[in-house]
């Protein structure tokens, strides 16, 4: 078995805290996430490890002795989607666990049992706009949506099976040549061929596998983030406002282009917008 960990992209959702780091280099609940994984992975006897970079890809070299992993450079992060990632180890896809260098596992995944390709899900009460699964009688994926209610959805971790995985080669390296492709995701390419790709569902609670896409979503899960995001920018934002870090919420991203983000947050239920390049840097949206 090896491993490939997807961290190219910009998390720029995650705004101000992905302006100066990759979102996988963060350190939650004492443990910087990729980190966290790689051990994971290792504790699961699985040593042949590619990670995937683009966005700040010099801050993930040091993993190279850290953990003896291999990293793998795209060009194309901030150009194209993750099947510009993807693309770029498809010779790699054996017995593969894909993952995500910015997901938390309360409980090692890795060590469960996988005979079958699978792709980790979690269920939704109400209404979702994430990708859902309908399944066959022996947890086949039959079906995927973009958005469901009271449905089971793709979250987490994926295991291509080398049979799974040579199909799938074949079929991204005809279709990689049309920019759609190149502007989706993978999983996109595997929807458009259920039938030639079996895989399974594999379910878990929702304490299992954590993914956060803000700011405010990491502070649930880690609390010591409330007071403390160990950001300058929200350092400097809390001393141009003379507040706590705490006060500060709702940060969303306006524009990203390369390094430079625009964002948006709240203090007091009062919007404002953080621009590095206006003289003011912040100002209240009337």
């Amino acid at each position: 078995m090896n491993a490939i960990i997807m961290a190219a992209g910009t998390s720029s959702r995650f705004v101000p805290l992905s302006v100066e780091r990759p979102k996988g280099l963060l350190e939650v609940k004492g443990e910087i996430l990729i980190e966290r994984q790689l051990r994971q992975l290792k504790e699961a006897g699985i040593e042949d490890i590619t990670i995937v970079t683009g966005y700040k890809a010099a801050m993930f070299d040091y993993l190279r002795n850290k953990f003896g992993v291999d990293t793998v450079y795209n060009e194309d992060y901030n150009r194209y989607n993750n099947t510009s990632s993807i693309i770029r180890v498809i010779d790699r896809l054996s017995d593969t666990f894909i993952c995500c260098s910015d997901h938390y596992f309360s409980q090692n995944v890795f060590l469960e049992p996988a005979n079958e390709s699978y792709y980790a899900a979690r269920y939704a009460d109400g209404e979702t706009g994430e990708y859902c699964l309908r399944v066959d009688d022996n947890d086949y994926i039959t079906e995927v949506t973009i958005g469901g209610n009271d449905a089971w959805y793709m979250a987490g971790h994926v295991f291509f099976k080398e049979s799974f995985s040579k199909k799938f080669r074949n079929i991204m390296n005809k279709e990689y040549i049309f920019d759609s492709v190149r502007n989706g995701y993978w999983e996109d390419v595997y929807i458009n061929h259920l039938q030639e790709l079996p895989m399974q569902i594999r379910r878990y609670p929702d304490e299992a596998v954590f993914e956060f896409d803000t700011l405010d979503e990491l502070r649930l899960f880690d609390e010591s983030y409330v007071g403390n995001t160990r950001s300058k920018i929200v350092k400097e934002i809390s001393g141009m406002l003379s507040c706590d870090e705490s006060e500060l919420y709702g940060f969303q991203k306006m524009k990203h282009d390369g390094d430079y983000m625009l964002f948006s947050f709240c203090h007091n239920d009062v919007k404002y917008v953080y621009d590095e390049l206006d003289s003011m840097k912040i100002k209240q949206v009337k």
